[in-house]
């Protein structure tokens, strides 16, 4: 696998599937069991210095000092890479403001709400000017509407300094909107590698959603006989059908239904997702981590580094 410069690549699997993994050895957390890996043509195992001055990382878990205020978080890293004080004043200036804390940059940490630390996580990311950007699953556990604030500044950033981002993450929809490609990992294996328009354009046709309040179990047997069906998945109330044309298809799934005497409540027709591509390549769902799991495993970490 080869990441170019500049580019805004995707790591996009479950929980488990190797994604950390993989990001801790390009970091130099941890050593490779096999193989070669480069950042800027240094060698992680080798070059871990060299490797080290040219990343940043936002790691999966919170690594912020809640005793400091944002801005001396921020000063204590430029610190630890040898950024002399006034290059420290400057930059602190520029990502406080790439991530709108300014107004909260001399409150102390533990008074910020969730989407605000991953906000100054990613603003620390970034305060000695890497060349790449480690993004570890940056919006685990955040509610819908600050998730898209995450990434309008994760998109900010690729404009605004160039620098190549390696975002991890099992959330469809992130990778859909902001990589220019993804590898879709499984088991510590990559299962596909393409940009997310060329990996749905690959499934063609349509999907069909049927919702069915009754029997369900009972016209999927049924439409499972035919050929022009792809794929099929049901999902609670749901039955969804893959199907190379859904319009001229229609009239048939009724008609089973009639056959069957189940009752279709409504139809809603798409096209194919990267869920659906991730399926296609693992045979499997993949079971997003709910928001529920994250701030309680987020908590129990806060809970043990406060002992």
């Amino acid at each position: 696998m080869e990441i170019e410069k500049g580019e805004l690549f995707g790591l996009l699997g479950p929980n488990g599937a190797g994604k950390t993994t993989l990001i801790s050895i390009l970091s130099t957390i941890l050593s490779a069991s096999s193989g070669k890996a480069f950042v800027f043509g240094h060698d992680v195992g080798s070059e871990q210095d060299a490797v080290r001055k040219r990343i940043g990382i936002v790691f999966q878990d919170p690594s912020l000092d809640d005793e400091l205020t944002g801005e001396e978080n921020l000063d204590f890293h430029g610190r630890l890479y040898g950024m002399n004080r006034s290059v420290r004043r400057e930059r602190v200036d520029e990502v406080m403001s790439l991530v709108d804390l300014d107004d909260r940059r001399r409150d102390i940490v533990k008074t910020y709400s969730g989407g605000m630390r991953r906000r100054l996580e990613i603003a620390r990311g970034l305060m000695h000017m890497p060349c790449v950007l480690f993004l570890d699953e940056p919006t685990l556990g955040l509610d819908p509407q600050t998730r898209r604030k995450i990434w309008t500044y994760i998109k900010e950033l690729k404009v605004t300094y160039g620098m190549t981002i390696i975002l991890t993450t099992h959330y469809m929809d992130e990778a859909d909107r902001l990589c220019s490609r993804v590898a879709i990992i499984d088991n510590g294996e990559i299962v596909a590698l393409d940009s997310p328009t060329s990996l749905k354009r690959e499934l063609g046709g349509d999907v069909l959603q049927l919702e069915i309040p009754v029997g369900i179990d009972v016209l999927m047997n049924k439409v499972q006989t035919i050929d022009e069906i792809n794929r099929i998945k049901s999902e609670n109330q749901t039955l969804s059908l893959h199907v190379a044309d859904g319009e001229s298809f229609l009239p048939t799934v009724f008609k089973l239904a009639q056959e069957v005497d189940v009752a279709v409540t409504s139809v809603s027709m798409r096209k194919p997702n990267l869920e659906d591509v991730f399926i296609k390549h693992t045979g499997r769902e993949i079971r997003d981590e709910s928001v529920t799991e994250a701030k309680e495993r987020i908590r129990l970490f806060m809970r043990r580094k406060s002992k």
